[in-house]
């Protein structure tokens, strides 16, 4: 977890902003099932393109449990770097 880097909010107007944000991303998702799909589409593929990229980069078949753990990570910051995207 050398890679993980701790943020604290200390404006509280930011943090009312982001309590608010994250309240209707959370409501859209639970409200709409088409979103939610769309959501867990995306999270989705980007496991499995890392997956790939990993399993080619290797050239071979077996990945162990430290190459999940690092796939993983990386599909999670690829999906928040899409969902940041401008």
């Amino acid at each position: 977890m050398a890679d993980l880097e701790v943020v604290i909010i200390n404006n509280k107007n930011m943090k009312r902003k982001l309590k608010k944000a994250v309240k209707t991303l959370s409501r859209a998702l639970r409200n709409d099932p088409d979103y939610f799909r769309a959501y867990q589409a995306n999270i989705a593929m980007q496991f499995k393109d890392e997956y790939s990229r990993k399993k080619i980069e290797k050239n071979y078949g077996y990945i162990n449990n430290e190459d999940i753990h690092k796939i993983a990570n990386k599909a999670a910051t690829s999906f928040l770097e899409l969902l940041i995207k401008k």
